[in-house]
């Protein structure tokens, strides 16, 4: 009885965090989690949690316990993404967005990815790319179009 009702609640969260109203969806995927403590739930509860009172520590942590769960599930790498996307981390959001991808063709990933857009290789390949000779003439040779 109760793995219905949270699953509609997962699902009335969802609507509500599809449609912008986080605080909402946060309330109503916290009482799903209480019910039953799904992969699904805790990685979509962990995204409102960041959105919403930006407590990125329990947010990350709930994402990665669902990842553990259910490791080959492309929408907990996505909301994980998503997290470190919120927290500034960008390096992070990257890596773990494309472990997302190993798993499965997520649009949504892309999507996010494709938001990013593409580096170009450094100036001087050797070289590491935040050395400060890369960074300045990269900088330098973008701002003159050489580049």
């Amino acid at each position: 009885m109760s793995n219905v009702k949270a699953e509609e609640l997962y699902t009335m969260g969802m609507e509500a965090l599809r449609s912008g109203n986080t605080s909402a969806a946060l309330e109503i995927l916290e009482k799903a989690v209480g019910l039953e403590r799904t992969p699904l739930v805790c990685s979509s509860l962990a995204l409102c949690l960041a959105k919403e009172k930006l407590d990125f520590k329990r947010a990350i942590s709930l994402c990665r316990e669902a990842i553990k769960k259910d490791p080959k599930n492309s929408i907990h790498f996505l909301n994980l993404g998503k997290i470190h996307i919120l927290a500034g981390q960008k390096k992070d959001a990257l890596r773990i967005l494309n472990m997302g991808l190993r798993y499965e063709e997520n649009r949504e990933i892309i999507a996010e990815l494709q938001k990013f857009g593409r580096r170009r290789p450094p100036v001087i390949p050797f070289l590491e790319r935040s050395n400060p000779l890369n960074k300045y003439l990269g900088k330098l040779l973008f701002k003159q179009r050489a580049r």
